[in-house]
């Protein structure tokens, strides 16, 4: 499978497929024309490692998933460092919504609204 076809099948980029071939996440072989051939199993590497980025993991921190990402990540254990990896990024989650959260709540008080109203709920004017 060629790099545009790869991407076309897992909803990313060439460029994104060049830059997880770089970081060592997924290999291709090339043929006699210099192009980027790709086996069967590419589609789902790459499909594990958006989940992984998409869930907030860094490609440094996916590469300590490299051995899982063949397979159906959501039936693996992950390793020891694995978890210890997702709670840290989790907790960086979590200070980054406490952060968003504190923005919107200043913000909406800002506004005259209670901070759980929803942002198109109607306000005084001044």
């Amino acid at each position: 499978m060629r790099i545009g076809e790869l991407a076309r099948a897992t909803g990313t980029t060439a460029r994104a497929l060049r830059h997880y071939e770089q970081a060592g996440l997924i290999r291709s072989e090339r043929a006699d024309n210099g192009y980027r051939d790709y086996d069967g199993q590419a589609a789902t590497r790459v499909r594990n490692i958006r989940h992984l980025l998409d869930a907030g993991l860094t490609l440094e921190d996916v590469s300590a998933f490299a051995t899982c990402l063949d397979g159906d990540l959501a039936t693996v254990t992950p390793s020891d460092h694995g978890r210890r990896i997702a709670l840290d990024r989790l907790a960086v989650l979590d200070q980054r919504i406490a952060r968003q959260l504190a923005a919107r709540n200043r913000l909406a008080s800002a506004l005259g609204l209670h901070p759980s109203a929803p942002a198109d709920a109607p306000s005084m004017t001044c």
